[in-house]
């Protein structure tokens, strides 16, 4: 047996549970034949068109799921009917860009990314930008913190306009890999050009993850701002995800963040407790379809982790492995042993990053002469107004954490209201000479009291790092 029809056979035996009984003897069972495998495009044959449509629209992301699970190369299958099957010479195409199975994820799907009042409208707005690539929104800009699943939804949409035309070209790139490209064409011989632009124009969408990351590479930006006019001229579909909104990110230039604006912008906020069960259930089911974990210990994870998907995920996977390695059934006991270590040292990031919340609470209310309590009361005078929106401004950009989470410091305001009084601050900083000088007046105080911040030579550093010291000037 070929290793496809093996691959084949696998996937078929899963597709057996998922579904009942009738609809895998109609439409998998009958599937025997492969008609070619090329560039890890795998096509399939089936009857006829109805069952071809069928399984390409209903199923296909299934079962492309089951073929990276399985396949130890990158693989997505593509179904045709018998009518369609014409004989024709392959040719090889000298292809470095990882248009396909190379740079997206096929497990990031619409089907596996779980929705709840978070992520509603980002998502059902993905879809519609999937389902009609260049028309709906474009660009299309996703933001929110680290971890709320902005690259699944990004990849989804790759991956749902692959499902339905596989002929399309689809580039993800994330923006420091773009960067380390650019910089390399500038350090090569000028010949690298055509292989630059054919990676980068000759595609139909192009998904960029991270644009933060081109903060300070004014070189690159530029190239950037090129392409991005090339591809939205020709009604290319262009995807962003960012940790901020446009219009917060800096040292990006304006020609590209007012760009960015102009299209459809959506944001991913922190998913409630039983928003991030529901996510734990998913991830059970796909790590292994058999397990049973108590929904007790998957509100106490969920719970434990409430501002980074991501991480709340990696302690369910380090549960589930500890418990399989030892052959342990899931109880509390197994849960302590298994994140012990992870949820002491989290205990402790999470009460020393409280104590400098309240630090920066403290040095504002005072450098203001305001009690900490009006600081984060209700009161709505602009004596109050004022420093309570800096305080905002400033953890923001220590700690970079959610919006949800800065406004429960502050009388658990609604996270639009912080999110808009950092954009305040941060636009009228640069009108204001004597705001600029109140904030850089608390920030060197800040620094006298707390050693270990460095608030801006911080962002400088990783600035420099992720220009690629501005692109090798």
């Amino acid at each position: 047996m070929s290793p496809n029809s093996t691959l084949w056979q696998t996937i078929l035996k899963d597709l057996e549970k998922l579904y009942n009984e009738e609809t895998y003897n109609e439409l998998f069972l009958p599937v025997t034949s492969t008609f070619k495998d090329q560039n890890g495009l795998l096509t399939m044959i089936v009857a006829n068109e109805f069952l071809k449509n069928r399984i390409n629209k209903l199923y296909i992301a299934k079962i492309n799921e089951l073929a990276t699970k399985y396949s130890k190369t990158p693989v997505r299958l593509k179904f045709i009917a018998q009518d369609e099957v014409v004989e024709e010479p392959v040719t090889d195409r000298k292809l470095t860009i990882d248009y396909r199975q190379g740079n997206l994820n096929s497990t990031f799907t619409f089907d596996s990314f779980v929705v709840g009042k978070s992520n509603m409208f980002a998502f059902r707005m993905a879809m519609k930008v999937a389902d009609q690539p260049g028309a709906v929104a474009n660009p299309f800009y996703i933001f929110g913190d680290v971890g709320l699943g902005k690259t699944h939804l990004m990849q989804a949409i790759g991956n749902y306009i692959l499902d339905n035309d596989v002929e399309k070209r689809i580039l993800y790139v994330k923006a420091d890999n773009f960067i380390e490209d650019f910089v390399s064409l500038l350090s090569r011989n000028k010949n690298k050009t055509e292989e630059f632009n054919a990676k980068y124009k000759d595609i139909d969408v192009i998904l960029v993850d991270d644009i933060q990351i081109m903060a300070n590479a004014s070189k690159t930006q530029m190239e950037f701002f090129k392409l991005f006019d090339y591809l939205y001229l020709n009604n290319k579909q262009i995807v962003i995800t960012s940790d901020k909104p446009a219009s917060q990110l800096t040292n990006i230039m304006p020609r590209l963040t007012t760009r960015f604006e102009a299209g459809l912008s959506v944001d991913i906020q922190v998913p409630d407790l039983e928003h991030r069960i529901s996510i734990l259930k998913r991830k059970t089911l796909t790590l292994d379809p058999n397990l049973e974990v108590s929904e007790d210990i998957l509100t106490f994870i969920a719970s434990q982790f409430a501002a980074n998907i991501r991480e709340m995920e990696g302690a369910l996977i380090r549960l589930i492995s500890y418990a399989q390695t030892f052959n342990l059934d899931i109880t509390m006991d197994v849960v302590e042993d298994a994140l012990g270590a992870v949820l002491k040292t989290k205990k402790k990031s999470n009460q020393l990053n409280e104590n400098n919340y309240d630090k920066i609470q403290s040095v504002v209310s005072d450098y203001f002469q305001v009690t900490l309590q009006d600081l984060i009361g209700k009161k709505r005078h602009s004596k109050y107004t004022l420093p309570r929106h800096i305080a905002m401004y400033l953890i923001k950009l220590k700690y970079n954490i959610p919006y949800k989470t800065i406004g429960s410091l502050f009388s658990d305001r609604d996270h639009s209201t912080v999110l808009a009084a950092c954009e305040k601050v941060e636009r009228d900083m640069k009108m204001d000479s004597n705001l600029k000088f109140a904030v850089d007046s608390i920030v060197k105080k800040l620094d006298s009291t707390l050693s270990k911040w460095q608030l801006f030579n911080k962002c400088l550093k990783c600035d420099k790092i992720n220009g690629i010291q501005s692109d090798l000037r």
